[in-house]
């Protein structure tokens, strides 16, 4: 639910900002710590005087409510702009280079020049806009929280749509992350196309003997 006065302190800390810089874009990714999948990142700008009841950090909103703010953030944001990296990607770079790619990509994909950027404890020094670096950002900044709900969003959506090409590993549960489950099932079957090798808890995996696992889980195979 949106409502046009504003009491909330995450919403007051941009409202803060636009004195100096009127449009705000809060960036934030999804994926740095999983072992397979993308790395997302979100840029979103949010309207002066708006608040979104029950914005916060992604990872404080229960799954059954992330939803609901995400479709409260697309339909009142001004901008919404998305940058995705896959795992091919990582591999060849490292996480922190990726997310910044995504993070440059999200930004690029605005169709508002913002004023301001307001990042998730990295930096984006390609960039030549006005940007500030916030720890925790997500619980101290609304735009950077309202990038962080649909950065999770849209990743989790890929992972579920991974787990139709990959149900052995069972995506749609953990998406990519180190649970016990998940190693498990690396342990039994490989890694596929999409984890991410340069890992180490990938890469130092005792895998199975079967070195076809990976071409048969490959969706091109079926």
């Amino acid at each position: 639910m949106a409502a046009l006065k504003n009491t909330n302190s995450i919403f007051l800390y941009d409202d803060k900002i636009r004195i100096n810089y009127p449009v705000i874009a809060g960036i934030d990714e999804a994926g740095r710590g999983p072992l397979a999948g993308p790395v997302v990142a979100a840029a979103v700008i949010l309207p002066l005087g708006l608040i979104i009841d029950g914005l916060r950090d992604s990872k404080l909103v229960p799954e059954n409510k992330r939803m609901r703010l995400f479709w409260d953030i697309v339909n009142n944001s001004q901008d919404i702009g998305i940058g995705i990296m896959d795992a091919e990607t990582i591999d060849k770079t490292n996480i922190l280079k990726s997310t910044k790619l995504a993070m440059k990509t999200a930004v690029k994909d605005l169709s508002i020049p913002p004023d301001i950027l307001l990042i998730d404890a990295v930096n984006l020094p390609d960039i030549k806009t006005v940007q500030k670096s916030i720890i925790r950002g997500e619980s101290i900044s609304a735009s950077i929280a309202a990038a962080s709900i649909i950065a999770k969003i849209v990743r989790d959506d890929i992972m579920l749509a991974y787990h139709k090409d990959y149900p052995h590993y069972n995506f749609k549960e953990h998406k990519g992350y180190s649970t016990k489950e998940h190693m498990k099932l690396i342990r039994l079957h490989g890694p596929c196309p999409i984890h991410r090798k340069s890992f180490k808890k990938v890469m130092d995996m005792e895998l199975p003997l079967n070195s076809n696992n990976e071409l048969k889980n490959s969706p091109n195979t079926k």
